[in-house]
This record gives structure tokens, C-alpha cells and sequence, in this order.
């Protein structure tokens, strides 16, 4: 099997030889495969984990192999990582790919494994990479072997273990969080393959900034682009690599957008906070950061009417008119125009008052109803369309409120026994509720009148 510096795999049978490349082959190696660390010093960021004192780092420096979960985005260091600590403990290496694995290579893994422990009584490090992939019946098939010692078993995901990897094979593993490399690492990275590889490629600033965007934190990524400006630059005969031959010449790429992972959910956490804290720029922020990486326009208008529900409520009903009419916009104009729909609700639900007053009230009522026994239905407020209905009671009573004046039946009780004096909806003093609540407390006062008056509704006694 191999794989690129951070973590590309080419899967490959666990029990196939491994294959020698001449010097001929090593010069066409892609810049990621000539460049991959040969020892924990040479690894490009994770300082977190790998300075000095830090935990990846002592055990490294302690020969203390253990089980663990690497869990980052792509083109980190996840792969590259696992090899290395099979090589500083000198422990046999076999990776499996959940992509394309399944439980006869779990199988051939545990075999070669116990052979090997049988001949030397050392365990085999086993690197799954992206083992989220993995059902949770072949991940379990992984638990006595890690109980029992045969695997020191590292894992490699993109998605968070809490929800993707099962909990008694996440329990006997430690998780290590990995992180995007950011510019100095990937400014670390272009220095070492201009002087080994490359000694006469030059950038200028704007170019390297190019780069740097379109990396995104992946040093895959980054070296695969820094290697097809190499190339442009050699067939064009470049002294230096410019921000405009780059823009001509590499592919667009889109940034990191997994529309089923973590990521995905951590965007419109960011977008739909963003726009509860009334912060239009960073609410457009996030938006063109969610279209940007291919999220389905009407996708962020469902979203967007959420909030406009959720969060501005009655403070301004406007916002989902706003936010209804950006979904239809957009269905009808398509992109890019129906995308300033979209941008237009997103700033007005931002700026727009917010309260989650009636949010908060359904979702009391719901739970109180939920528990609560089935109160009957005041005789008076039922339905009467037959005559028996009508003998029985049925609507007896009942106060017509237009009839009323001010179009209100003071002193009316509509609650059921027991539940007459239950408040749920109480609305903010901001927006639209400052004037719902002035209604509020003028109808409150009305009722109290008609108490003081004997004109409000007084229950009979069971």
C-alpha cells in the first residue's frame, strides 16, 4: 500500500509485498510523496499535539505506543502521523481503507497480526483510515483485538468520533484533534520544496497568497497546486510565478464544503448564530462561505426562514414574509441573481428585532401538554351542529366576542379547569411584541374589571 504525504491511500492487499522503486520512478513521485516527513521533527504543524511536552509528542518520545482516534479535516497529517509511530516503535504497519475494506481484510489484518506476535511478541499498529465509514459491525470487529493487545489501533476520520465511531472502540481509544495547517505551516512547506526540489521557483507575494487561499488548510492540496505552478512555470520559462499566470492556469477549486459532515453543520451553526446576534457582515460572511462550497441555495433559504420563525418571531413578522419571498425569487431567477434574494433576507433578518418569545412558548405548551392529563373542554366552548349537542349543553353560554365591546368578551375564561391563570406567551419589549404586550396588559386590565364588576365567567363547582 502507499499513500501521498497526508494521507491520500491507494489501497493495496494487506498480505501483498511491499514494492521497491527504482530512483527512475522516485523522480517522477508527486511533490507530496517526495516531500512526506521521515520523522516526527519534519511533520508541518500540529504543534498542539507534537511540541515539546505535548501528548503526541511524549509518546512518541517515550515509545509508548496506544490506541487512538486522529480526527481532523483532510491533508493534516493523519496518515503520515500513524506511519511514523509504527516507525518510532518499530512495529509492523497495515492500513486499511473503510472506503474500500471490509471484514475479510479485517480478518487478513488479525491473521498476519497474530503471526507476527506468535514470531516476535510485539503487536501490529493497524491504521483505518476514515473507519467512520465502517458499519458498527465492522468496527466491532476490531474491539477483542484491541483488547487483547494483538492492535495498537489507529483510526483516521473527518467526521466527529462522538457520533461516527462506536462508543466501546472510541472508549479504549485516545482522540487527537487535528487541525487545518495555517499560512506559517504552509510557508514552512513551500520553503523546504524550494530548496530540495525546486531551487529556482520563485513567487511573487500575490502568487503565494493564491496558494495559500486555495489550500484551505490542506497541505495536499496546497502541494499539488504548488506542483502544477512548478510545471507552469518550467514550460513557460517563468523567472517568477505571478498572481496572473496562476489565476489563468490553475483549475478552480472549490473550498472544503462536506455536505454530509461536520463542517457542513458547523457553517450554518455559524451562519444561523451569526444572524441571532444581529451581526449582518459576518451573517453575509457565512452565507457566501455556505454557496461558495456548493450548499444548495434554497437549502440556506429554509434555514434562513427558520431563524426569521425562531429568532426575530414576532418582533418583526416581516422577516418571513422576507425570507418566503427570497426562496421564491430565487426559484424563479435561479443563480447568480436569485442569490441577492437571499443575501437581502439574510441582512434583514440579521438587523431585523429579535425575540424568541413565542418559540420558547410553544415549545412549554408542548411539553406541558405532553405530560399533562386531557383536560375536557369547557361545555361552552364546544361545537353544537346537532340538536342533541345543543340539549346537552353544548356551547351554552358562549360569549360572542364581536358582539363585545372593543371586539373583546372581558372576563371570558377560555382555559380549561385548573389552567386559568397559566402565562406561556410573554412578549419582549422590542419590535412589534412592545405593542403586542401594551394589547396584552390592556386586555389583562379589562378582565380585571369585569371581575371587580361580577361580569367575568365564574366556574360551578364540581
Amino acid at each position: 500500500m502507499s499513500e501521498d504525504l497526508f494521507g491520500n491511500i491507494i489501497e493495496e492487499s494487506v498480505s501483498q509485498p511491499k514494492i521497491k522503486h527504482s530512483s527512475r520512478r522516485v523522480a517522477t513521485q508527486p511533490l507530496a510523496e517526495r516531500l512526506r516527513p521521515q520523522s516526527i521533527d519534519e511533520v508541518v504543524g500540529q504543534k498542539h499535539l507534537l511540541a515539546d511536552g505535548q501528548p503526541l509528542r511524549v509518546a512518541f518520545d517515550e515509545a509508548r505506543p496506544h490506541s487512538m482516534i486522529l480526527w481532523g479535516p483532510p491533508g493534516v497529517g493523519k496518515t503520515t502521523l500513524a506511519r511514523l509511530m509504527a516507525k518510532a516503535f518499530d512495529l509492523p504497519f497495515i492500513a486499511i481503507s473503510a472506503v474500500l475494506a471490509g471484514v475479510k481484510d479485517i480478518r487478513d489484518a488479525v491473521e498476519t497480526a497474530q503471526a507476527h506476535l506468535d514470531a516476535t511478541g510485539e503487536a501490529t499498529v493497524v491504521f483505518v483510515d476514515e473507519v467512520h465509514r465502517f458499519s458498527k459491525s465492522q468496527q466491532d470487529a476490531f474491539l477483542p483485538h484491541v483488547e487483547s493487545g494483538l492492535f495498537v489501533f489507529i483510526g483516521a476520520t473527518t467526521e466527529n468520533p462522538s457520533f461516527e465511531v462506536n462508543s466501546a472502540l472510541l472508549s479504549r481509544s485516545a482522540v487527537y484533534v487535528l487541525q487545518s495547517l495555517d499560512n506559517d505551516d504552509l510557508q514552512s512547506l513551500l520553503d523546504r520544496a524550494t530548496s530540495t526540489v525546486y531551487p529556482t521557483l520563485k513567487f511573487e507575494e500575490a502568487a503565494k497568497d493564491i496558494l495559500f487561499n486555495l489550500a484551505d488548510g490542506d497541505a495536499r492540496r496546497f502541494l499539488n497546486a504548488l506542483e502544477l505552478s512548478a510545471n507552469l512555470a518550467h514550460d513557460r520559462r517563468l523567472p517568477i510565478v505571478t498572481a496572473e499566470a496562476l489565476r489563468k492556469s490553475l483549475p478552480a477549486t472549490l473550498r472544503r464544503f462536506d455536505k454530509g459532515g461536520e463542517n457542513f453543520y458547523d457553517l450554518i451553526s455559524a451562519l444561523h448564530k451569526s444572524v441571532r446576534g444581529s451581526d449582518p457582515n459576518a451573517a453575509l460572511y457565512w452565507m457566501c462561505r455556505m454557496l461558495e462550497g456548493g450548499c444548495d441555495p434554497l437549502y440556506i433559504a429554509r434555514r434562513v426562514l427558520r431563524m426569521a420563525i425562531e429568532d426575530v418571531g414576532l418582533a418583526d413578522p416581516r422577516a418571513q414574509e422576507i425570507a418566503l419571498h427570497a426562496a421564491t425569487t430565487y426559484e424563479r431567477l435561479g443563480s447568480p441573481e436569485g442569490e441577492l434574494a437571499l443575501a437581502n433576507a439574510v441582512v434583514y433578518t440579521a438587523i431585523a428585532p429579535k425575540s424568541n418569545a413565542v418559540y420558547t412558548a410553544y415549545n412549554a405548551v408542548r411539553s406541558f401538554v405532553k405530560h399533562d392529563r386531557s383536560r375536557p373542554i369547557p361545555l361552552y366552548l364546544r361545537n353544537a351542529p346537532t340538536k342533541l349537542m345543543g340539549d346537552l349543553g353544548y356551547g351554552d353560554g358562549y360569549r360572542y366576542a364581536h358582539d363585545e365591546p372593543e371586539a373583546f368578551a372581558a372576563g371570558e375564561v377560555y382555559m380549561p379547569e385548573g389552567l386559568e391563570n397559566m402565562t406561556w406567551y410573554k412578549p419582549t419589549s422590542r419590535g412589534l411584541e412592545i405593542k403586542i404586550g401594551e394589547k396584552m396588559k390592556h386586555l389583562a386590565e379589562l378582565n380585571r374589571e369585569a371581575v371587580a364588576q361580577g361580569r367575568a365567567r365564574v366556574r360551578k363547582k364540581s
